[in-house]
């Protein structure tokens, strides 16, 4: 639930601040008031509102000059509303270069003052640093470094763009960037962007459009995508798209809008694989068991085991495995493991079924690509790449070399010249397997 505003009236009227007062009160807000502007600067002086009402004509100093003092020390750092029942235009137009919000011309009406409360503090709310919680992906340094790199593009108003392996968490990354009691548009496909997409920016207005796995759009989507992102600033949106497919490759194949690719980039974000941030596998274990046993608990039914049944040894093998699916993959198979009938201890043997004998080592690890990717100079962008398309091409095929050309489309020299170059270190083994 999100705590209510607080709203400091300045009145030297008391029939005007108790009537504001009950009724901001009535809808929920926080009220204290101020009897001039003596009061309000001690009142500033301690706390800042959420949102001042401040009267111009006041028997100690106008608020016009109040409204210019805190703007010149600094703490004109909430919005402003002024108050009047004898303002003039030039009056308001001087306040509103200062910095105030708006204007109210007594006698006020109910629905005016609500609106304009209410917009404001909107407005307000729009223009703070937003803070991000990724925790449901853990709490490791890759995690932090996105949540860093999401508060950036938040707070230059730019659309964001989640990539990332399958599984990595995109829908939860997304859905942490919504506002507490805004509208969120949710589009598990690009359909209505084809067809109306004013009407889908509409709905999102003040909120969020998110836009799941645009690289599956149709062109007429991506069209209709591509339309609204001129369009997002004055309807206040923030647009949110994920993407688990390479959306550079489809560019090349013709199958997405090159110029819609480059315009998203300027926000994109690549969420880490859990390969590069182990530390968070046991935490998760440990979360996503605890919630098969509160669901079975609900269900009242009993668990097969308990955590404390896994082995020491079983759980580093689940810390090392390569995990191709991500978080999803980890969640699925410690759900198999909490619900397996099977009498015991979990035991590595146990973990290597589930995950089969074809991981690759851990070692062999990939690192993550950040929004800093971006900013690269061309030739360490690529050398980048390269480092990372290799490191992934070694795991998969476990170092047999021989695949590793032929997938690379490579001769085997000129690929140990490529390695030795990028300083990837790699065991040779399986060299004449060829399988």
């Amino acid at each position: 639930m999100t705590p209510p505003k607080d709203i400091l009236i300045v009145d030297d009227e008391v029939g005007i601040r108790e009537l504001l007062s009950e009724i901001l009160q009535d809808e929920g807000y926080r009220v204290s008031l101020a009897e001039n502007a003596t009061a309000a600067r001690a009142f500033r002086a301690r706390q800042q509102p959420s949102l001042v009402l401040l009267d111009i004509w006041m028997p100690d100093t106008d608020g016009v000059t109040l409204l210019r003092e805190w703007a010149a020390a600094g703490l004109l750092t909430m919005p402003v509303v002024m108050m009047s029942g004898h303002g003039t235009i030039e009056t308001a137009v001087e306040a509103t270069k200062i910095g105030a919000y708006d204007f109210l011309e007594k006698p006020i009406g109910l629905q005016k003052l609500l609106a304009t409360v209410a917009r404001a503090l909107k407005v307000a709310m729009a223009r703070e640093p937003r803070r991000i919680s990724l925790a449901a992906l853990g709490s490791s340094a890759p995690v932090r470094e996105a949540e860093r790199a999401l508060e950036q593009l938040l707070a230059a108003r730019r659309p964001v763009l989640i990539l990332g392996e399958p599984g990595t968490g995109h829908d939860a990354a997304a859905r942490a960037l919504q506002l507490p009691d805004a509208p969120c548009v949710v589009l598990a496909t690009g359909a209505r962007l084809a067809a109306n997409p004013l009407s889908v920016l509409e709905e999102a207005h003040d909120g969020v459009l998110y836009c799941a796995e645009i690289g599956q759009y149709t062109k007429s989507e991506q069209k209709g995508l591509g339309f609204l992102l001129p369009k997002l600033e004055r309807a206040n949106a923030t647009l949110v798209c994920t993407s688990a497919e390479a959306l550079g490759n489809l560019a090349a194949e013709g199958r997405f809008d090159p110029a819609l690719l480059s315009a998203l980039s300027v926000g994109a974000l690549m969420l880490p694989p859990l390969r590069v941030r182990r530390d968070d596998i046991p935490l998760l274990i440990e979360r996503f068991w605890n919630d098969v046993a509160a669901q079975h608990a609900n269900a009242n039914q009993a668990m097969a085991r308990t955590l404390s049944a896994m082995q020491p040894a079983a759980l580093a093998a689940l810390t090392q495995a390569y995990w191709p699916g991500n978080i999803d993959h980890l969640h699925n198979v410690v759900v198999n493991l909490a619900l397996n009938p099977g009498a015991g201890d979990i035991t590595p043997e146990h973990v290597k079924r589930l995950l089969g004998e074809s991981a690759p080592p851990a070692q062999i690890v990939s690192p993550e690509i950040t929004a800093r990717f971006f900013e690269l100079p061309l030739r360490e962008a690529r050398e980048a790449f390269e480092r990372i398309y290799f490191e992934q091409l070694l795991g998969r095929e476990q170092s047999n070399m021989s695949r590793v050309a032929e997938k690379a489309g490579l001769e085997r020299t000129h690929l140990y010249r490529k390695l030795k170059q990028l300083n990837i270190r790699f065991a040779r083994r399986g060299e004449d397997s060829g399988a």
